[in-house]
């Protein structure tokens, strides 16, 4: 997880922040990401698929974040 806090908000951040939470295998394959690269906002990568993202806050993010790691590991929120 990395989460930086941007000197001003941009159309894409404006929440201020730029971030990446990152949870894969040991050979690079992503199954779940939650990032707000440019050009495409707040969005996450869940397996295979890719779907916007609702920000809230950063409490929230990282909550969702590991409730997904739970989901795919087979474990409940």
């Amino acid at each position: 997880m990395v989460i930086w806090r941007l000197p001003r908000t941009s159309k894409d951040r404006r929440h201020g922040l730029k971030y990446r939470l990152y949870y894969g295998l040991a050979d690079g394959t992503c199954l779940v990401r939650y990032d707000n690269e440019i050009g495409k906002g707040d969005h996450r990568h869940y397996g295979s698929r890719e779907q916007s993202y609702r920000f809230v806050d950063v409490e929230t993010l990282v909550r969702d974040f590991l409730a997904d790691i739970a989901k795919l590991r087979g474990g409940t929120e």
